[in-house]
């Protein structure tokens, strides 16, 4: 199911390569890691949301979830210190490969409206940040089995120096930018 690293190997980095004359191929931007989180600020309320969540985010990567807790009090918002606020996934490999290739060609085209991802959410050092708005466009997802529509937050962290080499990297992936 490693497609599109066979795909990296095959197409991807030679065409990095040429494009921005690399001198070794150690040089050549790698897709390190994908961090999928969801943030549940209802969860201080219902403990049972962060079981849900967990549940959800188990079936669309393939990984267990890890529960992030809260760092510090915040009496405006009635959090105490050590609280779960949130899941997170970290993907690398593998399972980083196949979410990647699942989020590009089956995830995204089944929003609704669909004119691509905002090409302008690097933050300067060639990792790339998107959110999506429900769950539901994983096809692993039954629309009856979910008790609230959440989204999600997933960063791409790259090995690139500059948003163009990372930019140029998940594009060859397969990224569907907004033209």
């Amino acid at each position: 199911m490693a497609r599109l690293k066979d795909y990296y190997v095959s197409d991807v980095a030679p065409a990095l390569m040429k494009k921005f004359n690399y001198k070794s191929v150690m040089q050549i931007p790698k897709l390190e890691k994908v961090v999928i989180n969801v943030g549940a600020g209802e969860a201080k309320d219902n403990a049972k949301v962060i079981d849900a969540i967990m549940n959800d985010l188990a079936t669309i990567t393939g990984q267990k979830p890890v529960v992030c807790r809260a760092k510090k009090s915040v009496a405006n918002f009635k959090l105490r210190e050590g609280m779960p606020i949130g899941v997170k996934v970290t993907l690398r490999s593998e399972k980083m490969y196949e979410f990647v290739d699942k989020l590009f060609n089956v995830a995204f085209p089944r929003v609704r409206d669909f004119r691509g991802i905002n090409g302008n959410s690097f933050d300067g050092k060639g990792n790339y940040s998107t959110g999506i708005k429900e769950q539901l466009i994983f096809p692993e997802i039954e629309y009856d089995k979910i008790d609230k529509v959440r989204g999600m937050d997933i960063n791409f962290i790259t090995t690139a120096e500059t948003d163009e080499e990372a930019k140029e990297l998940l594009t060859l992936m397969g990224a569907p930018f907004i033209k």
